[in-house]
């Protein structure tokens, strides 16, 4: 009975997970990758033609610009949200008047639906008719193409994805800063610690998880972000702001070749999988160095 408890039983539990796991999970990653290796519209039978989309994508100019295009946008997002997020989560800590109603304010946006985000922010935006624009001309300044100039269009979609995912990772930071322990702190105060020692050599390190964490499903999700942008610029002006996922759902659903844009979507996932795993070694090595 005893073997049966320590040998099958914990499986048994495991059991609808690794189901759920392989029927959502890896069964349509390895589907994707034999799908990569073909030739299919979605529609007729598929043809394995091994590895003419991979090297048909090595010459492919309008994927590597969209690729690169989403390299700079995650390198500039991910610490703009990282920091604005940790900002907000040391400024709203604590017992003070109003942090819960203010928490909850900048919250707030990471409620509402991408698609609302983008189409709320071009609103705002909009060269005729936006908001912003209506008040500066009110003020005697001339309106700003926000959207339909490429060299304001991609900090603005940078700005309003930190602003709409910034309150999401605050509450991870709020939550790690509550679980350090005061006595860190009374201790630095008692050695003549300032606030920006205190941080420097107590929160950030104690908050070294939840920064891994924070950093890695924001990497991940400002990847794969294709709502908000789509609803924002439609990924212009001139593809200025047209990233990987926008290719990858214009190649299969519009151009009707799901082959072609399942090893895109190949080369995304192994582009997560190596931030990922890089993340993570940094951590490793920060951790033994401490060690």
């Amino acid at each position: 009975m005893r073997s049966f408890e320590q040998k099958v039983f914990p499986y048994l539990l495991l059991a609808p997970t690794l189901i759920i796991f392989g029927l959502f999970l890896f069964f349509p990653a390895v589907n994707g990758l034999w799908i990569s290796l073909t030739k299919w519209d979605g529609v007729n039978p598929q043809k394995f033609i091994g590895i003419e989309n991979y090297v048909k994508l090595m010459s492919d100019r309008g994927f590597w610009e969209s690729f690169f295009q989403t390299i700079l946008f995650t390198a500039i997002s991910v610490p703009l949200v990282y920091a604005s997020a940790l900002g907000l989560a040391m400024l709203l800590t604590g017992e003070r008047k109003g942090n819960d109603f203010f928490r909850a304010v900048f919250y707030w946006p990471t409620m509402i639906s991408s698609i609302i985000v983008g189409l709320t922010w071009r609103f705002l935006l909009g060269e005729d008719f936006g908001v912003i624009n209506y008040l500066l001309t009110a003020a005697g300044r001339s309106p700003v193409k926000w959207l339909t100039n490429p060299n304001y269009a991609m900090g603005v979609v940078i700005f309003v994805t930190a602003w709409s995912m910034s309150g999401y990772y605050m509450v991870m930071f709020v939550s790690g800063i509550k679980a350090i322990s005061e006595t860190y702190y009374e201790a630095a105060r008692i050695d003549g610690a300032g606030g920006l020692a205190q941080f420097r050599y107590i929160t950030l390190p104690l908050l070294k998880p939840t920064s891994l964490l924070v950093i890695v499903l924001s990497t991940v999700t400002i990847i794969k972000t294709y709502p908000l942008v789509y609803a924002l610029t439609q990924g212009g002006p001139a593809g200025a702001t047209k990233f990987m996922v926008q290719s990858i759902q214009e190649t299969g659903f519009q151009k009707n070749q799901m082959g072609y844009a399942s090893a895109m979507t190949m080369i995304l996932f192994v582009l997560l999988a190596l931030f990922t795993v890089l993340q993570f070694q940094i951590n490793k090595g920060g951790e033994q160095d401490a060690d």
